[in-house]
C-alpha cells in the first residue's frame, strides 16, 4: 500500500463524518462546499498551522510529531483504534528510527493447541490477516472446517467476502463484514508491506464489490467483545457472545471463545452441535500434524 494515498484517504474520511457543531465549532454562513470538517478547521482545532495539517492530509508526514498526531487524533474525535491506526500510517519521528524486521512465520504453542482440545466451547486461534492458524472441532463445526481448505483460503475475511455460505451463516452478514474488514484495514495501517496482505486484498478486490466500496472508507476497529447471530445449516439460530484474548508471545495472535447465554435456546443448540461434532469432526491438529507454518 502507498502510506500517502492511505493516510490522505483515512484523513479525508475522519474528517468528512463530523459537523462543525459536533467538534464545537461555529459554523460559517453559506453553503458548504465538502461533508464535515475543512481542513482549516481541522486544523484549528488541532492547533497547527493550515499548511501543517495540509501537507499532513497529503501524506508528507516526514518529521511529523506524536504530539501533532495526538491533536489531529483529538480533532477527529478518533476512537483507541483510529488512533494507533494514524499513527502507524504516519510513522512519528520517533516510530522512524526503528529497524523492521521481515514478518517471522506464526506458530501456535502446542499448550494452546491442547487449550483448544479441553475447551467445551467453540474457540479460534487467528493470526495476521485474519488467517485462521487453528481451532478446535466445535469451531470448525459452527463455520467451516477450514482444515479441509487449502492454506491461502483458511482466512476470516476470505470466507466472508467470497464463500456464499457465510451469507447464510451470519444473520447479520453486512455487519460482520464491515467488521471483518475494518480488522484486516487495522492490520494493513501495521504491515502495509506484508505481500501476502497484498494478494489478499487484490482477491477480495477482484472477486467481491462489498469488498470494494467497504475498503474505501477506511474504517478500522479493534474487536475485544461483541456478540454474532448465526444461522446453521444443522441446529438452526445461535446467539454467541465472544471474547478476544491475546495469546502470550506472539501480539498478532489471539484466542476468540464464544459463549451462549445459560439455559438458553442458543446453549441447547450448541449442545446439540457439540453431540454430533463429537463423532463426526476431528480434533485440533498438533504442531507436528501441521504443514509449512503460515506466514
Amino acid at each position: 500500500m502507498d502510506r500517502s494515498s492511505e493516510i490522505r484517504e483515512f484523513l479525508r474520511t475522519r474528517r468528512a463524518r463530523i459537523t462543525p457543531d459536533q467538534a464545537g465549532l461555529t459554523p460559517h454562513r453559506g453553503p458548504r462546499r465538502v461533508p464535515g470538517l475543512r481542513r482549516e478547521e481541522v486544523a484549528q482545532l488541532a492547533g497547527v498551522s493550515v499548511d501543517y495539517y495540509i501537507r499532513l492530509e497529503r501524506g508528507r508526514t516526514q518529521g511529523v510529531s506524536e504530539s501533532v498526531l495526538e491533536a489531529v487524533s483529538r480533532a477527529l474525535q478518533l476512537d483507541e483504534a483510529e488512533r494507533a491506526h494514524l499513527f502507524d500510517l504516519a510513522q512519528p519521528t520517533t516510530a522512524r528510527t526503528r529497524r523492521k524486521r521481515p514478518l517471522a512465520p506464526q506458530r501456535v504453542h502446542p499448550v494452546l493447541y491442547r487449550t483448544l482440545d479441553s475447551l467445551s466451547v467453540p474457540a479460534v486461534v487467528q493470526g495476521r490477516r485474519t488467517d485462521v492458524l487453528a481451532a478446535n472441532k466445535l469451531a470448525y463445526a459452527l463455520y467451516t472446517d477450514f482444515e479441509a481448505r487449502p492454506r491461502r483460503e483458511r482466512n476470516f475475511a476470505r470466507f466472508v467476502f467470497l464463500d456464499e455460505a457465510a451469507r447464510t451463516l451470519y444473520a447479520d452478514w453486512e455487519r460482520v463484514a464491515g467488521d471483518c474488514l475494518a480488522m484486516l484495514r487495522l492490520y494493513a495501517g501495521r504491515h502495509p508491506d506484508d505481500p501476502q496482505l497484498t494478494e489478499l486484498i487484490g482477491e477480495l478486490s477482484l472477486h467481491s464489490d462489498v469488498f470494494r466500496r467497504m475498503w474505501a472508507d477506511h474504517d478500522v476497529i479493534a474487536h475485544s467483545t461483541g456478540t454474532k447471530r448465526l444461522h446453521h445449516p444443522l441446529v438452526g439460530d445461535l446467539t454467541l457472545d465472544y471474547l478476544v484474548l491475546a495469546v502470550e508471545g506472539d501480539p498478532e495472535q489471539t484466542l476468540t471463545l464464544y459463549t451462549p447465554e445459560p439455559a438458553s435456546p442458543s446453549a441447547e443448540a450448541l449442545r446439540l452441535l457439540a453431540s454430533w461434532t463429537g463423532t463426526s469432526a476431528s480434533r485440533p491438529q498438533s504442531p507436528e500434524e501441521t504443514h509449512k507454518p503460515a506466514g
